[in-house]
This record gives C-alpha cells, sequence and structure tokens, in this order.
C-alpha cells in the first residue's frame, strides 16, 4: 500500500485518517481500490465526478488537446477557450454572457467576490450562516461553515445572515404559513447594515455540505427582487449544483431566476481537470471592457481543462436531465421509505441527485446527533462504516450527503440504499 508519509490531506486531522482508502481505478458508478475492492461512488467522488468515471468522449478529448496544444497563455485566445465562453453563454440563463475562466469552485468565489466590489465600488458580502464558498482567505472568511475559524477574524465586511431553513427555522416558524419571514429580516438586517455598503449577497440555491437543503419556494425569487431593490449583486454559488445536478441545466432555473453572478466548478470538467468560472452578466461584462481587470491565474483556461469542459457539454443532454429527473423520484422515495425504518434519520431534503439525510437522537425534540461546532468522531466512523461496506458518501457533522453520477441507473440506487440501511443499522447498535 502506497504510504501518505509525504503527503497533507485536505479537511482532515492527519492520524485520523489512517489508514487511507488507496483509489485505483473506476467505472461509471463505481470505482475500485488497490486491493480490488468494488465501491458504489454515491459523492461522485468530491459532487464533481458527475459523468462517472472513464467517460470515453471526455478522456480522448483530453487526449487530442494534449497532442495539439497543453500549454497556453491566459492571456491569448484560442479556438477553445472562445468557443467554450460561447457555449457557456448560450446554456446560462438570462444575459450571462460573459465568462472569467479561474481553476476551482473556490476560486470562482474568491473571484466573484471582487468583481462585486470591483463594479459596485461596495464593500461588504452577505452570506448564509450555513453555507461553503471555498477554501481561499475571502471565501472561508465569507461563508459561516465552522471551517472558517481557520482564517477568523476573516476579512472586513464579511457578514453572515440567517438561513432560509426550514427544518430547523433559526425563528421558529413553519413554512409557507411564515410567509417567508427570514427574507424580511434579511431586509432588516441589510437595513441596519446600509445597503449602500454591500456589494453582493452569495447564496447557493441548493446548500450543500454545509446543509444539504434547497431554498424554499419563492425565497430565491424574493432574494433577487430584494436586491435589485438596494442596487445589490446577486451571487448564485453553483460549484455543487450546475451542470445537471438538480434536474436542470442549472439550479436557479426552478425559480426562474437570472443572479448577476453564477459560480461554476466541478461538473464543468466532471472533475477530468482542474476548472471553475464566473459567469456574468452583461452590464458588468461591458464594465471591464474600459476598467482594468486585476485577476487572472497562469492555468485558468487551461487547454486540456476546455476540451474536457466542451466535451462534457455535448454529454449533458436534455435526455441527461430528464434521466437524472427520473433518477431522482427513486432516489427520494426510496429514501423515505429508508427514513420509516431508520429512527436516526430526522429529515430527508434534496433535489436531483442531491440528497441530504440529517441525522437525530430523537425526531420530536430534532436533537442533532451531532451538536453544531463540535469535533466528533462519528462522522469519521460512519465513513469507515460506508466504505466497508462499499458505499462512498459525505458523512459531516449529523448530515449524510448523498450525490451520485448523473448516469446512475435505478439498480444502482437500490444496491446503495441497501448498503446504507446496514451502516445505519450499525450506527443505532452503536449509540444503544
Amino acid at each position: 500500500m502506497a504510504s501518505r508519509q509525504h503527503l497533507l490531506l485536505p479537511w482532515t486531522v492527519q492520524e485520523r485518517e489512517d489508514p487511507v482508502l488507496e483509489f485505483d481505478h473506476g467505472e461509471g458508478v463505481v470505482f475500485f481500490d488497490r486491493q480490488g475492492r468494488r465501491y458504489l461512488d454515491f459523492l461522485s467522488q468530491l459532487f464533481n465526478c458527475s459523468l462517472g468515471h472513464g467517460n470515453r468522449r471526455v478522456i480522448e478529448a483530453i487526449q487530442q488537446q494534449a497532442a495539439r496544444a497543453a500549454c497556453v497563455s491566459p492571456q491569448v485566445l484560442t479556438a477553445e477557450r472562445a468557443e467554450l465562453a460561447g457555449r457557456l453563454a448560450k446554456v446560462a440563463p438570462g444575459d450571462l454572457t460573459r465568462c472569467f475562466f479561474v481553476n476551482s469552485g473556490s476560486e470562482a468565489d474568491d473571484q466573484a467576490f471582487i468583481l462585486a466590489r470591483l463594479y459596485t465600488g461596495r464593500p461588504k458580502i452577505f452570506a448564509k450562516y450555513r453555507s461553503f464558498h471555498g477554501t481561499t482567505l475571502a471565501g472561508l472568511a465569507v461563508a459561516g461553515d465552522p471551517r472558517r475559524a481557520a482564517v477568523e477574524p476573516g476579512i472586513q465586511g464579511a457578514v453572515r445572515f440567517f438561513d432560509p431553513f426550514c427544518y430547523r427555522c433559526d425563528f421558529g416558524l413553519e413554512f409557507p404559513a411564515c410567509k417567508i419571514h427570514c427574507l424580511d429580516a434579511l431586509e432588516r438586517q441589510l437595513q441596519m447594515e446600509n445597503p449602500a455598503t454591500v456589494a453582493a449577497i452569495v447564496v447557493e440555491p441548493v446548500t450543500g455540505a454545509a446543509g444539504g437543503f434547497p431554498l424554499p419556494d419563492g425565497y430565491l425569487a424574493g432574494l433577487r427582487s430584494l436586491c435589485d431593490r438596494y442596487g445589490i449583486l446577486l451571487i448564485a454559488d453553483e460549484v455543487i449544483t450546475g451542470f445537471g445536478r438538480t434536474g436542470k441545466m442549472f439550479a436557479v432555473e426552478h425559480d426562474g431566476v437570472v443572479p448577476d453572478m453564477l459560480t461554476l466548478a466541478k461538473g464543468l470538467t466532471s472533475g477530468y481537470v482542474p476548472m471553475g468560472a464566473v459567469l456574468v452578466r452583461e452590464p458588468i461584462g461591458r464594465h471591464f471592457e474600459s476598467k482594468m481587470l486585476p485577476l487572472g491565474s497562469t492555468y485558468a483556461a487551461h487547454p486540456l481543462a476546455c476540451a474536457a469542459a466542451l466535451a462534457c457539454l455535448d454529454e449533458y443532454t436534455p435526455a441527461l436531465l430528464e434521466h437524472v429527473r427520473a433518477m431522482s423520484t427513486h432516489l427520494f422515495s426510496r429514501l423515505h421509505r429508508l427514513a420509516e425504518r431508520q429512527r436516526l434519520i430526522g429529515d430527508v431534503r434534496g433535489k436531483g441527485l442531491f440528497a441530504c439525510l440529517e441525522l437525530v437522537v430523537d425526531r420530536a425534540t430534532k436533537q442533532p446527533l451531532v451538536p453544531p461546532n463540535t469535533d466528533s468522531p462519528l462522522p469519521l466512523q460512519i465513513r469507515r462504516r460506508a466504505w466497508d461496506e462499499g458505499i462512498h458518501l459525505l458523512a459531516r457533522g449529523s448530515l449524510i450527503v448523498l450525490a451520485p453520477p448523473l448516469i446512475v441507473q435505478t439498480k444502482e440506487i437500490d444496491e446503495a440504499l441497501e448498503r446504507l440501511e446496514r451502516v445505519l443499522t450499525w450506527l443505532a447498535a452503536q449509540l444503544h
């Protein structure tokens, strides 16, 4: 087995990870370790392998591009860069027609925050308490995820607001009777902060690893109106939800909302080559035609990444999106039946092929299995047990998150949930 002696792993206390699962190869919805054990990849590695492992169209596009040109300055034009920017402009909602390429989702959010400040001349960025926007200094500082502790007190201008999280409403109300009270509370907070100092509000249309919940119906449209009222930019972080994950090409399309900026990565290349992007509306793009754009990086719009992204766009067909919606119906039907048998499951939520189980000690009180901001060994133990059962998932805090490749089939969903049930049965036994 390979040694991790010289390697630092992300998001972890290093010694806890030993022994580390050693990936060997993958095919479709499964991958294998060096010992030949098979795993159902129900996290798409880290939400990014949307087309599954071994997609020949993407692999061959990368190979062909590498043979032709694999090292190009980010300041010159190539046919692939121009084509990719144009195709993203075509599939994006509304007038999100200008594209700024970066190397990851973290960079995409970071650069979007800078662009918002440059464009508006305002200093503040608002983000939800239950949010994660990457591991740059600005991304960690803006988001509410507990990982922000690494950079606190963070940067000036980061302001957090209470989430539209209906399962655990911070105001003790119930949707829809609440009439989206949390949006009214956000407006009052903006007024207290002085909206003329706020550059942007950033939200994930479906909150990812920080909560796993969709925004309630009407929230995103109301947020769009709120931003328009005060001249604030709306940034939609679709690093996880973009490119079909929720059953639409982009999650904002469920609400018919056009943000001012759309941040992308992961599914953009299905994880085959690192790449991210910020799509901005036409007025923002025009602004930087005559203003200095002091941003960029050596590997932005890398030729291999462009080739991979173009091949992926060919794969994200209407038929695939329809398949995602059909598989979503099957997945959530199975998850709700699972919740009837497993009392640890307090809530089942998500959208498309993004699903979250919230684990609780008691359903009536909703006491979480792992209290917030607690360094508990349970999530690591759950993940290891899941690996023992041959399923790869995300266990974080009180959450179990599933996000299989978009090509998943019903038989693979059934097999995965049978394995997940064994994990939950094991967990219940450990707790009693």
